[in-house]
């Protein structure tokens, strides 16, 4: 007997990541430019990581509530009202290791062995597995590039989705960009309504939307109470290494979260929860820094994608474009370019149906390697 004959049939159901193979290829080549990586190149603001410091040097380093600190999370349940949400931060709020923990807490919390979790594809690797991980039964939903990768009632009536008990949401999306306007959320929380399912929202990129203002499901009448929100400083704050994300939604649900949340986690770093709270009173400004920087480059991709004649729809949302490979085949795409140009792209199949034939290109990096990984993929692509 070994151990891995002993692996539960969760985890063997579950393959490696389709993006860390890539990565590891990627890993054996000198020069590379890695336009794969979901992760800022700015660093914390400065004031965020002065707090940080400054906890520890006051010896800031025990446990905090479970729920993270009273004083993050007021600030928390005052930040998200300019996305029309409210949440009372004494129990509707909790804090937690990354927006990562908090979307695996409220799949340990909502789903059932056997029960079906609808999740629109291409989407974020991690969803399926979660799913699979707390005994549910993925459920994978088709968007396509001709409605920009949008969640519709259409494409969710196609999948069976009537029949799920779940239903996730990434929007602004990754891998592809897109976004969805109130209008549209409108008609999924309709869909949801009728059919009585549960919805994880994952808004971790809700500031980083570049041509209007963010909205969420949660805000339509009669979902709040079926809705948990999940929400961090990863991408916004550049903050990744912190792990600091939070959840949000009825106070029953954050109960049921925190239970796991207590035997698993105890609570999220205390150093980063006061990096977090410092974020969130002063760096306004930085953030508003960040998206300006990133629009800048997402336009000037998108441009170059056009001029090289690739097709890509407009990404409006997060820090990534998602155009289509020229001859379909994703996969010998970007390990041809690679292979030749040293340029690191993921392939869009990776994400799930929907994905394939695509190429999740992410503009998370200085302005001076993406013209140059730009210039790369042109060369490849003229060859």
């Amino acid at each position: 007997m070994t151990l891995g004959d002993q692996l539960s049939d969760r985890v063997k159901q579950v393959p490696p990541s389709g993006i860390r193979k890539f990565f590891e290829l990627a890993e054996e080549v000198d020069d590379v430019i890695s336009l794969g990586v979901g992760e800022p190149d700015f660093s914390a603001p400065w004031a965020a990581r002065t707090a940080a410091i400054d906890s520890l040097e006051r010896g800031k380093t025990s446990y905090t509530s479970n729920r993270g600190m009273r004083e993050l999370r007021e600030a928390i349940s005052e930040r998200v009202t300019r996305y029309g949400q409210e949440y009372d931060p004494e129990d509707e709020i909790i804090v937690t290791t990354g927006a990562s923990e908090a979307v695996d807490l409220a799949f340990r919390a909502f789903v059932d062995p056997g029960d079906v979790v609808a999740i629109p594809q291409p989407s974020y690797i991690s969803y399926t597995p979660g799913a699979i991980f707390a005994g549910g039964e993925p459920l994978p939903v088709p968007t396509r590039a001709e409605d920009e990768f949008k969640l519709t009632p259409e494409a969710l009536e196609a999948a069976g989705a009537d029949e799920a008990d779940v239903l996730v949401l990434c929007y602004p999306n990754n891998p592809t960009g897109a976004v969805m306007t109130d209008d549209e959320l409108a008609d999924v929380a309709s869909f949801v309504r009728d059919h009585d399912l549960v919805v994880l929202s994952d808004e971790i990129y809700s500031d980083l939307r570049y041509e209007d203002d963010h909205a969420s499901i949660a805000t339509h009448p009669g979902m709040r109470e079926r809705t948990i929100v999940f929400n961090g400083f990863s991408k916004a704050y550049a903050m990744t290494g912190l792990r600091l994300g939070y959840a949000m939604g009825p106070a029953g649900a954050i109960d049921a979260m925190n239970k796991v949340h207590q035997y698993a986690m105890l609570s999220a770093p205390t150093t980063a929860q006061y990096a977090a709270l410092e974020a969130l009173r002063s760096c306004d400004d930085s953030v508003d820094e960040m998206r300006r920087e990133y629009d800048r480059r997402r336009r000037f991709v998108l441009a170059r994608f056009e001029e090289m004649g690739l097709d890509c729809f407009e990404a409006k949302g997060a820090f990534y474009v998602f155009p289509e490979a020229p001859d379909g085949d994703d996969e010998a795409f970007a390990e041809g370019l690679l292979e030749e140009q040293n340029v690191a792209l993921v392939p869009g199949s990776v994400f799930g149906e929907g994905g394939e034939g695509h190429l999740r290109v992410s503009y998370a990096t200085g302005m001076r390697e993406l013209r140059e990984a730009m210039d790369r993929i042109e060369a490849y692509v003229s060859d």
